[in-house]
């Protein structure tokens, strides 16, 4: 590099790519390292960081030295190029570092990565990744090493394609067999071994090979995960059956809103939340997750809101206000879309806040770790204020607490439904559902055939 094009790398600063420093100490050795996991990048031993020339001494060995404590320092070994230069009269070592060609490399451990002028730690995601597409894969290509043909399920298969028939248009081939079939989708591999794709969407079991590869969905009575749990379903098998059971779960344990238009006197029933953006937000959790972190991914219920919570952050340069195609599992991602559970790819975000908008709902907000991604929808019924049964044991009976749940957990319960969850006559509905307007816990609305209980609010 010339003298001229260095003064001119030191006038524009540090960034990306350039590094200044006085001395080839740790922190130099790191800056190698990160440089050889991004886009490579110089090193300039002898400036400051406010870009004065200091200059170094620089004996016969120094060069030599220099580039054995660097490649001796990073694993797998890299290869600087050093110069030894005079700006302005004082000697500057210029190192220059290449991408590596497979990565990440690492310091005593640690894999560093070059953002804007500094070093940053990577997280075990990222070094996963990263590795994978250094040798051009992902993860959901990978094969299942344990696994065998026999493992996947021929009902799955023909179910995909009715399904991708329908959604897209493609037209089976009937001279192509299964073996051939799922090597095209990268459902197996050359040696006809499973993918992590081909056993999370086709498998008999997917959770014999991925135990963390299901979902667990929770009702809590209250707003934290220390109330008690009204409900709960751990859902397995394939992602597609795990998405419908999650799906059900939900629209068993949200409420229905009865609200009266303006035009009208006919009351319209919707759920408190649009279940096309909690399935969305579910099919997002379970597809661009990283199924290398042990947890699983988690919906909880409370009574103000959904939280939908996944291993794993958003890829580099993507974030919710920006949300780029940038799959993690993009195996995954096509099989998802081709079945009709995605209709675009990268809609997924914006899809979900114009849901909410229409619904008259609060677009769903993110609280982003680098272990995890949580989605909240908040719920427009925002009253809590909500009793705990353990706290009136001694006031109703086991058949009224039953029923105190359900006007908690719906907001009404009519006569028949007391009948219908404990299974008594119409004599003793009507009897303990008076007692408990006796007691307070409940207010009748309405009279004949649409009467209705409600919960009593507290004064």
């Amino acid at each position: 590099m010339e003298t001229t094009e260095l003064k001119q790398l030191i006038v524009h600063g540090e960034n990306s790519t350039v590094e200044f420093k006085e001395r080839c100490d740790q922190e130099a050795i790191e800056t190698a390292a990160a440089f050889a996991n991004t886009s490579g990048g110089a090193i300039l031993i002898g400036v400051s960081d406010n870009r004065e020339i200091t200059g170094i001494t620089i004996g016969k060995e120094t060069l030599r030295d220099v580039a054995n404590r660097i490649s001796q320092a990073i694993e797998p070994r890299i290869l600087p190029e050093i110069q030894a230069i005079v700006l302005d009269g004082k000697s500057v070592l210029l190192i220059q570092i290449s991408e590596c060609r497979i990565k990440p490399v690492s310091v005593r451990g640690k894999c560093y990565k070059r953002v804007g002028n500094s070093n940053r730690v990577m997280s075990p995601q990222e070094i996963a990744q990263m590795h994978l597409e250094s040798i051009g894969q992902t993860w959901d290509q990978l094969s299942v090493v344990s696994a065998r043909s026999d493992d996947i399920d021929e009902q799955k298969i023909q179910w995909y394609l009715t399904r991708r028939e329908a959604n897209r248009n493609v037209t089976r081939l009937q001279d192509m067999n299964t073996t051939d079939l799922l090597r095209n989708i990268y459902c197996i591999s050359e040696e006809e071994t499973p993918t992590h794709a081909g056993i999370l969407f086709f498998g008999k079991y997917p959770q014999k090979f991925f135990q963390n590869a299901q979902l667990r969905v929770v009702r809590f009575r209250g707003t934290s995960v220390t109330h008690s749990v009204i409900d709960r379903l751990d859902c397995s098998g394939a992602l597609w059956e795990i998405v419908n059971a999650a799906e059900e779960f939900i629209r068993k344990n949200i409420r229905l809103l009865s609200l009266r238009g303006s035009k009208s006197f006919q009351r319209d029933d919707k759920f408190e939340y649009p279940v096309e953006a909690l399935r969305e937000a579910i099919i997002n959790g379970l597809i661009h997750r990283n199924y290398q972190e042990p947890a699983d991914v988690r919906v909880f219920i409370f009574d103000d809101r959904i939280e939908i919570i996944n291993p794993g952050s958003f890829p580099e340069d993507v974030s919710p206000h920006k949300p780029i195609h940038r799959p993690v599992n993009p195996i995954l991602s096509q099989l998802m879309y081709d079945v009709g559970f995605v209709e675009r790819y990268g809609s997924g975000i914006k899809m979900m806040q114009r849901l909410c908008k229409e619904w008259e709902n609060t677009v769903p907000r993110y609280e982003l770790h680098p272990l995890e991604t949580k989605i909240i929808f908040d719920s427009p019924i925002q009253d809590t204020t909500f009793v705990e049964i353990d706290d009136i044991s001694e006031d109703l009976n086991e058949r009224q607490k039953n029923a105190f749940s359900y006007a908690q957990k719906h907001g009404e319960i009519a006569k028949r439904q007391y009948m219908e969850i404990n299974r008594v006559s119409h004599g003793i509905a009507y009897k303990e559902l008076k007692d408990m307007i006796n007691k307070g816990f409940l207010v009748m609305i309405g009279r004949g055939r649409a009467t209705k209980y409600v919960r009593k609010l507290s004064d």
